[in-house]
């Protein structure tokens, strides 16, 4: 867990958000994943969700984004120190992608790739914030872009249904420490991972076993849904009161609960799981946008701002999970 350090914090100034045009409804996958569109609303709570077009890439998606959060905040490329993409479907392993959106932003500036799958934007914004809280940088620009249409079996009936591409970004900077935990900041991060359970989210083989062996089927991300359920449900509440023990709130003091946007059907247990009272809004984007994973925090957070449901200024806990397994989560200040 990241401590704040007296004299200068970090909070978010902008928001942006990039959403496929290609609307892709359940009916859509019914043919070739076997699952009908009563089933897929009834276990997972997702309507449609997004594709990317064939050409389209992480990048391209992490550029328009980063674009509209640059504009939210009011900064200028020129004043970003550095960029974090943060992804987990990058089909182009070496470079990583960070440095090509940073020179089609032209931001001149140091820039990273980022990969803790689901958690990852989480992860990038404990990163962001301590960049900035020791002046490091200035300005972090956080991208979380997937484009999970990619790296999934499109037949796969146990996640096929599932996932989907998009791209969010926040732009942080810097605030007075003293209002870290009353106005602007960004709460400590409580972050973990348990790496002997690395199977249950994982490609069934990797790329020197299909190179080697042609005949087995070409690696694709595989899920072992009721596992990760279970995991899910059981283990991040905890997490995320964590984090608001480490803000110094309470969930009374909190605006939204902004999970990732794994399933509806985990959203509202970890919501129950947490007792959250009635005010507080809980991010449901998933329902219309699908698993973006390292985009689903930022693209629900987007929505709640756009829908008006969350004031400006409103205080929301984040939690991401995923693969790995891996897990991040802090309260933060809307902007």
């Amino acid at each position: 867990m990241m401590t704040q350090r007296p004299g200068r914090g970090a909070r978010i100034l902008g928001i942006g958000a990039y959403r496929p045009r290609r609307i892709v409804g359940n009916e859509e996958l019914e043919t070739r994943t076997g699952r009908s569109d009563d089933w897929i609303r009834r276990r997972t709570g997702i309507v449609e969700r997004r594709y990317a077009e064939p050409d389209e890439t992480v990048m391209d998606m992490a550029v328009e984004a980063a674009r509209k959060a640059l504009a939210d905040a009011g900064a200028a490329p020129g004043r970003v120190d550095m960029v974090l993409l943060t992804s987990m479907s990058n089909v182009r392993q070496s470079p990583g992608g960070a440095p090509e959106v940073a020179h089609r932003l032209g931001t001149g500036s140091a820039a990273l790739d980022l990969d803790a799958a689901c958690a990852s934007f989480c992860y990038g914004l404990g990163l962001a914030d301590g960049l900035v809280r020791s002046g490091t940088a200035d300005h972090v620009l956080l991208i979380g872009s997937d484009k999970m249409s990619d790296i999934v079996d499109p037949c796969d009936a146990s996640a096929a249904f599932l996932f989907a591409d998009g791209a969010g970004a926040v732009v942080v900077g810097p605030c007075s420490a003293d209002r870290v935990g009353s106005l602007d900041g960004i709460g400590p991060t409580v972050w973990g991972s348990d790496g002997s359970r690395r199977h249950l989210i994982a490609h069934s083989a990797t790329w020197v076993e299909h190179r080697d062996d042609p005949e087995l089927p070409w690696p694709t991300m595989r899920m072992a849904g009721p596992e990760v359920f279970r995991w899910a449900v059981g283990e991040i509440p905890g997490v995320a009161g964590r984090a608001l023990s480490a803000a110094g709130v309470a969930a009374a003091d909190l605006a939204a609960f902004v999970p990732h946007q794994a399933n509806l059907r985990i959203t509202d247990a970890l919501a129950a799981r947490l007792d959250l009272p009635p005010h507080v809004v809980v991010a449901r984007d998933g329902r219309y946008a699908g698993n973006t994973s390292a985009a689903s925090v930022p693209l629900a957070l987007d929505r709640l701002r756009e829908t008006g449901e969350v004031p400006r200024g409103g205080r929301a806990l984040l939690v991401g999970f995923g693969a790995g397994l891996s897990w991040a989560s802090q309260v933060v200040r809307l902007p």
